[in-house]
């Protein structure tokens, strides 16, 4: 499969060079004189932001090594980080802590990315529309604006208080204090604002990746949804209303959507893109697996795998269609599209079938190789798969969400039914409003499960105590997820930022 990827050239300051490269006359080292001189430059400076999004602990995952964003499921009722050193297991253990290496790597990641954005934002704004157009300075300003509300939105569900930096700093400006998260909250509405007013609705193909209004709007959506802010001129309601114009639709085949068929598909709202090949090094490792097991270090959990309807639309407890010795047959697509069940074939080159066992009866399927691409790179190394940061089905259930809190319960369920018609699963006939709630709850589980968005929605229901008894009672061998009260709710500020920083105050439950 050929894969147009944005070509990531590093701006001013954003790596080093050896003493040897440095000592050359390089074409493409970048220095302070000569950079900010044409519209190329700006958009390599705007590449360097969509590369921190590549990184490990943001959106390019992990297969033995600290947990990126697709494996933040982890950080909730379903998955088990069988690793746990990789951070969500040691979370959930009640045993992770602000020295902990998974919680440094997250927001050191994020923070890089603000740091590169910030300086694409002043820099555009400063550049003189005689060596890049207005409309493209706009253009670009909304892209780097989107991508600072993403960076802040993520920081600020997982930690909720943090340093808002809106600016590039000197080492003399870097000691500042942490923001409330009403503050950061501000901000991010603010930069979406403006990003869903400037953005396009679509790019030429040579920059398909970049953010479009329909991505500005869907993250504008998720993070009022999060606010529980439904209606309005910027509530739920109205932002996934505008998305629902700009020509996104269902993919046809659930399962193909989270393979490298199904990355350009009208689903996809907005993905990280990766490519690993001969000439090009943004590869990812979220989709990786181990030869002998199906992605090892993360498992689904069973009580994920019981929330599955039957084909009947009926549960495993009430369904005559259920077979406990044949767990996969008669259940929701969506269901063998995710997870792999006994006895299934989970590897193509060499052929093997997961034997499934008490300690691991379930592995994950969905985004996980089956074996080496198209371009030759191995199951466990790095890869080429792309991962959907919001898709048109997450914008259906936001909007169903949205239309459910505020009292219009066929509307919910007119939305649910097309997700479920997508897969054949029976409709909703009627709910009232807290039957429907509980529908879309469990809909967004099973539609979205892998997609890392599983703890920002329990939190956000305020079913975190929940989720983790539900985990409990799954008596997972190895595994003892323990709640620790808001602990269990909200990261530690890395040890190492309060060490250096006299004027960053812990976050108080972790003092």
């Amino acid at each position: 499969m050929k894969k147009i990827i944005i070509v990531i050239l590093i701006s001013l300051g954003f790596v080093n060079c050896s003493d040897d490269y440095v000592s050359r006359n390089s074409l493409t080292q970048i220095a302070e004189g000569n950079f900010w001189q044409s519209e190329s430059d700006a958009f390599l400076a705007l590449n360097g932001v969509y590369a921190a999004l590549q990184a490990k602990s943001m959106y390019g995952g992990h297969l033995n090594g600290f947990m990126g964003i697709p494996g933040f499921d982890g950080f909730s009722d379903n998955c088990y980080n069988n690793f746990k050193w990789e951070g969500p297991g040691i979370f959930m253990e009640g045993v992770a802590n602000s020295a902990s290496g998974p919680i440094e790597n997250i927001w050191n990641d994020h923070y890089r990315g603000i740091a590169r954005v910030n300086d694409v934002i002043r820099n555009v704004k400063n550049i003189s529309i005689d060596l890049v157009p207005q409309d493209t300075k706009d253009a670009l300003l909304g892209q780097a604006y989107f991508l600072r509300a993403l960076f802040y939105f993520n920081l600020a569900v997982y930690f909720e208080e943090v340093p808002l930096i809106t600016e590039p700093q000197t080492l003399d400006e870097a000691f500042v204090p942490k923001n409330t998260y009403a503050e950061i909250n501000a901000q991010i509405l603010e930069d979406l604002k403006f990003a869903s007013e400037k953005l396009p609705v679509s790019h030429p193909s040579n920059l398909y990746g970049y953010a479009t209004k329909g991505a500005a709007l869907g993250l504008f959506a998720r993070v009022q949804l999060y606010n529980k802010e439904y209606t309005g001129p910027f509530g739920v309601a109205e932002l996934t209303n505008q998305i629902m114009g700009l020509g996104y639709a269902l993919h046809p085949n659930y399962a193909e959507l989270f393979t490298e068929a199904g990355e350009t598909s009208s689903e996809v709202v907005f993905a990280v893109r990766f490519l690993r090949g001969d000439n090009t090094s943004s590869g990812e490792t979220f989709s990786a697996t181990f030869l002998g097991f199906p992605k090892g270090d993360m498992r689904p959990m069973p009580n994920l795998v019981n929330d599955y309807l039957c084909i009947d639309g009926l549960s495993i407890t009430t369904s005559p269609l259920y077979d406990a010795n044949n767990k996969g047959n008669n259940r929701d697509p969506r269901a063998n599209a995710s997870v792999y069940f006994r006895g299934d074939q989970y590897m193509d080159s060499p052929v093997r079938n997961f034997p499934g066992a008490a300690a691991a009866p379930f592995g994950q399927r969905k985004y996980i190789r089956r074996g080496p691409d198209a371009l030759g790179n191995a199951v466990f190394g790095e890869g080429s798969q792309d991962f959907h940061v919001i898709r048109y089905a997450d914008v259906l259930l936001m909007r169903a969400e949205a239309l459910v809190e505020t009292g219009d319960v066929p509307g919910a369920r007119d939305l649910i039914n097309q997700l479920r018609a997508r897969v054949g699963m029976p409709n909703v006939q009627s709910a009232n409003q807290n039957q429907m709630r509980i529908i879309v709850r469990q809909e967004r589980r099973v539609e979205l499960a892998f997609e890392g968005l599983r703890f920002m929605d329990i939190k956000r229901w305020n079913e975190v105590q929940d989720a983790f008894r539900r985990a409990e009672s799954d008596q997972y061998p190895g595994y003892n997820p323990s709640y620790q009260g808001r602990r269990s709710e909200v990261f530690p500020i890395p040890q190492s930022e309060v060490d250096v920083n006299p004027k960053l105050i812990q976050n108080p439950v972790w003092q």
